[in-house]
């Protein structure tokens, strides 16, 4: 999953991006409302982190003009406004939440969460294909009852995977989703992963193409047949 944070403090912003890495997601980290604003134009992101006091836009004015623009992804406002009257500005402007600060990491994480869960209703807790199994709460992935262990990148692709089935994805859309903006690497490095990711899923027991290509067009989990 990747989010986007926009927040002006930098010590903060180094410190809740590292938290998220660590927990498998993508994170752009920018410090300014304009530049918010320009990374959302030119990127997907399935969240934004979004603090209310920043430099050239604030965090409200960018929020309602990123609703204008049409930009459905849930927005998580963060702020050090703790009044009714803050969080009912927030929340009109199109905000799904609001955690003002300081807060808790833990409640952080589990409020992203429960944000993400609020997309179409084949977003289930527990993902499934065939004997495979991925827990995003827990971060926990195995196949039959083998447990499996993979790199943040190998976790991503597996669950970007598992949420769009039967989907087709080029390796450009992949680094699109899975990759931040300023660390994009190049094209063979999905294909890398993919191969790490191939050979753990087997070794637990998993078809080896349980991840197929598609020739010319990409990759895409492969339907068991009947």
């Amino acid at each position: 999953m990747r989010l986007l944070l926009v927040e002006d403090d930098e010590r903060i912003a180094d410190a809740l991006a590292e938290d998220l890495s660590d927990q498998n997601y993508a994170v752009d980290v920018v410090y300014d409302g304009q530049s918010g604003w320009d990374y959302a134009e030119a990127n997907t992101y399935d969240l934004i982190l979004l603090d209310v006091m920043l430099p050239e836009v604030d965090g409200i004015t960018l929020c309602r003009r990123l609703r204008s623009a049409g930009l459905q992804a849930p927005i998580l406002l963060l702020t050090a406004r703790d009044t009714i009257s803050d969080r009912v500005v927030g929340l009109d402007a199109g905000a799904d939440d609001y955690l003002t600060k300081p807060f808790d990491l833990e409640e952080l994480s589990a409020r992203i969460r429960a944000l993400l869960r609020r997309g179409p209703a084949t977003r289930l807790p527990v993902l499934t294909w065939q004997q495979l199994q991925l827990d995003p709460s827990l971060c926990q992935v195995s196949y039959g009852q083998q447990s499996i262990d993979l790199s943040p990148k190998e976790y991503g692709l597996l669950e970007f995977f598992l949420r769009h089935p039967r989907r087709v994805f080029s390796r450009a859309q992949l680094l699109e989703h899975l990759w931040t903006f300023e660390n994009l690497p190049d094209e063979a490095t999905v294909k890398a992963h993919i191969r790490g990711l191939r050979q753990k899923l087997a070794a637990a027991g998993a078809p080896k193409d349980l991840i197929e290509t598609v020739y010319g067009l990409g990759y895409r989990l492969k339907q068991q047949e009947s």
